[in-house]
Parts: C-alpha cells; structure tokens; sequence
C-alpha cells in the first residue's frame, strides 16, 4: 500500500463524507474480522495498537471495538485498557466445533444404520427454528430418494424436529411453539395443545415419529444425540415412502435408531 494509499486509508470518516452504500457495509465487516483475528494472533492489543494494524484512525478502531464489545466477541481489561477476545467467540466456535463433530462422528453411525435398515438416515441439528440436515447416508431400499442434506426442515413436522423441540430448556419451547405452526399436510399438528402433548411423549418414550406430516406418503422416527454433559445436540433418523415405513416396522426402526442415537452419544463422550 503507497503512503497516499494510507493517508486516504486514514482520512477521518466523518458523517458527511462517509460510504452509507454496500461497500462500506463490507469494508467495515471486513474491518471488524480483522480486529477478531489481530486479537487472536496477539492475545490482547489497544485501540492504538490495532488502529495501527488496521491503518485506520483510532476513532474507527474504538467504533469497531465497541460493536464487538456490545456483541460479546472481544472484551476490554479495564486495569490496562487493552481488549481481547470474549466469551462470545467461544460460544460461536463451541457451536461450529459441535457441528462437525458429530456430522464426522455420525458417518459410520449413519452409513451402519442405512445398511441396517436399507433406508435413508440424517443427522439434524437445531438451526434457530429449524432443524438443520447435515449428515445422509442412505440404504439400498432408498437408491432415489430425497436429498435431505443441507436442508432446513420445521420442526413441528419432522421427527427430527420434534426430538429437538421436545429437548429444549422450557423456555425456549415455549417460545418457538408461540410462533405460528403452518399446516404441510392434514396430517401436521398445528395446535400448540396437541403438539405439547406430542413433545412430552417424544421425551419420555425416547424417540419421535413423523407420519405424512410434511410431505404425504413420508415416514420417519428419530432419536436424540447427547454430548458428553447429557445435553441433546442432534438428533439421527430414518425416513422412507410409508409404505415401506408402516405401523408392523416403524417400532422395530425407532428401536434401531435410538441404538444408533446411543452409539453416536457414546462417540460424543456422553456415558464416559
């Protein structure tokens, strides 16, 4: 970068000549990651040290740290007026980290399961409202099947779902069952009462079913993955056409889904 580069660079941003367009919504994103990673190389810095880093003016280096601060992602040592990085980094990286552990300790599970059952078999995770499909394998009876991975799926309408749900903290259910349930087919539960009810026994029996309620002749049964402190961080399940997923096999399916749940929570350090 040439010195009229850096003295542009470090041209005050004031109100009136400052970019309320897209790229300066990017540039100061871009900005912000970087004070994250110069706070992750050097452990702790001040506003004149990174403001320095960034070649940018020490108001806009305080501006960025306080986003950061008020989100939780770096916090300042008030004795040394230096910032590092806060406990809102680890909560986010704690969240990546379990996500790919269990979509890579999931995949023998997963494929040992489909071959089991010659069905399709998933791995969900909680995503805000949303059941979140990160991990497929699928058997020899479900060659053309949907692709589910990567795909965003209610909660109240799968089994996978309600498994979720029905493992939340209290306060957290009842907060998504307050939202609106749409209806996919008749046979999805759109009453806050029924779908209550529906969670408890998810919970008590161990494992969930979804029949014909988000796609009509669907089925599916899930069963709840724990990490190590007994918390459920996903949930593992079978789906295939109802014909082939009938009343005779669904039990013995939600039985051989909660073993592979059980495996799985085992890989994850639950039990240990």
């Amino acid at each position: 970068m040439t010195r009229t580069q850096k003295q542009a660079d470090r041209t005050e941003e004031t109100p009136g000549k400052q970019s309320r367009g897209a790229g300066s919504a990017v540039q100061s994103v871009d900005r912000a990651v970087s004070v994250l990673e110069i706070l992750a190389r050097l452990g702790e810095a001040g506003v004149t040290e990174i403001a320095d880093e960034l070649e940018v003016h020490k108001s806009t280096a305080f501006r960025l740290l306080g986003v950061l601060e008020n989100r939780g992602l770096v916090a300042q040592a008030k004795d040394r007026g230096k910032y590092y990085l806060g406990a809102g980094v680890l909560r986010l990286a704690g969240a990546a980290a379990v996500r790919l552990d269990i979509s890579q300790e999931g995949v023998p599970v997963c494929r040992e399961l489909a071959d089991e059952v010659g069905e399709t078999v998933n791995i969900a995770v909680l995503d805000d409202n949303a059941a979140v499909n990160i991990m497929q394998a699928r058997g020899a009876a479900s060659v053309t099947a949907q692709n589910w991975l990567g795909r965003r799926t209610p909660l109240h309408a799968t089994s996978s779902g309600k498994v979720l749900l029905g493992h939340l903290p209290p306060t957290l259910r009842e907060g998504l069952l307050a939202r609106p349930l749409p209806r996919f087919t008749e046979r999805t539960i759109t009453g806050t009462a029924a779908l209550r009810g529906e969670l408890e026994a998810v919970v008590e029996q161990g494992y969930a079913f979804a029949l014909e309620e988000l796609e009509l002749g669907l089925a599916a049964t899930a069963a709840p993955v724990r990490a190590h402190d007994g918390k459920v961080i996903g949930a593992i399940s079978v789906s295939g056409p109802v014909y082939r997923l009938d009343s005779d096999r669904l039990p013995d399916l939600a039985k051989r889904t909660v073993a592979a749940a059980a495996d799985l929570s085992r890989r994850m350090g639950y039990g240990f």
